[in-house]
């Protein structure tokens, strides 16, 4: 295992001139040793591209990677030592369970009585352990997945595991219990992990540190709280949440000089406020949803502006049409200029 840094940028032209021709924009990134990290954004953002350059499939048109002191920039994944687990299963149909896991270390020329322990070790976390003995070839795609990610998880040696929407083909209710099983697995043998998804629940169940990725950016890296409670950029407060964070043009007063700026509010924290209250502003109510766990109220200000609040049913509901006033200025309003925070 190592630590990897990536001070570099990469572009699939020849000549790149602006920000549109770039498919990462310059940055510089470090994953910890034994860290679990996943790169979220949607899709063209560049995530799949920065795991490629770690992998070494593709070299940077720009800078370096490292592992450790190692310049690994031009090296092949062989040479990276990387583990890479793919979108769809890349597995022997005609191999059974076990074969399959061992193969990895059967190539690296692992003692035997060492495999069959790694083997069964990773088959037990899998909960395989009693498919060992069939071929692959005849299990659902969900078991197919699982393989794959065990031969990806089965080396000890790895520098690291890189997963690239590893869960597209599995059913939904498997979904989060193999993320829950990878998280574990993680705490359990410390590999260096790096997950890239475009599933926002995905990603803050799986990593303890999510790298947001916009248009070719890295816009913030942070835990699951980071990213809800204080978005270093708009992207971050509309991608992350349901719904995303409100943004109400505003104009500040104090704590940053003059300008155009965006008072950012997550619906969970727009509350319902007596009429002209201090920090309140005055809407009607569009729709009022029941949630199940809560309701949502999509209401509009005077400007045309929407802002939706998430509202326990303990209080009384606002009836579409109705005049409210919401309470949108507190402790976790934050605020935005050229897409960035700035308070």
């Amino acid at each position: 295992m190592a630590r990897i840094d990536l001070d570099l940028a990469h572009s699939y032209r020849p000549n790149p001139q602006k920000d549109e021709d770039y498919a990462l924009l310059p940055l510089k990134m470090s994953f910890a040793d034994g860290g679990a990290y996943a790169l979220l954004g949607p899709s063209g953002c560049g995530k799949t591209t920065m795991l490629n350059i770690i992998s070494g499939l593709v070299v940077p048109s720009q800078g370096t990677v490292k592992f450790g002191e190692r310049d690994v920039t031009r090296l092949s994944p062989q040479e990276r030592n990387i583990a890479q687990v793919f979108q769809f299963p890349v597995i022997y149909d005609t191999m059974t369970v076990a074969e399959n896991l061992a193969f990895p270390l059967r190539n690296r020329g692992v003692a035997p009585e060492r495999i069959k322990q790694r083997v069964g070790q990773i088959a037990e976390m899998l909960e395989m352990s009693a498919q060992l003995d069939k071929r692959a070839a005849g299990l659902a795609a969900d078991a197919k997945q699982k393989i794959s990610l065990g031969r990806g998880l089965v080396r000890e040696d790895v520098s690291a595991v890189l997963f690239d929407e590893p869960l597209t083909v599995i059913d939904p209710h498997l979904k989060w219990q193999l993320r829950r099983k990878l998280k574990q697995i993680h705490h359990e043998l410390k590999l260096t992990l790096v997950y890239v998804t475009h599933d926002q629940v995905e990603a803050l169940t799986f990593a303890d540190q999510v790298v947001v990725m916009t248009r070719g950016r890295a816009v913030q890296v942070g835990t699951a709280s980071d990213l809800f409670e204080r978005p270093r950029h708009t992207f971050v407060g509309h991608f992350i949440g349901s719904p995303g964070m409100n943004f109400l043009p505003a104009t500040l007063t104090s704590g940053a000089p003059a300008g155009a700026t965006l008072l950012g509010i997550r619906p969970e924290y727009v509350t319902l406020a007596a009429p002209n209250a201090a920090g309140a502003v005055p809407g009607t109510v569009k729709t009022a949803q029941d949630i199940g766990t809560y309701w949502l109220l999509t209401t509009t200000l005077a400007d045309g502006t929407m802002l939706r609040a998430r509202l326990s049913g303990e209080q009384p509901i606002p009836k579409a049409g109705e005049a409210v006033w919401l309470s949108i200025v507190g402790a976790h309003t934050c605020y935005y200029r050229n897409e960035e925070l700035v308070a």
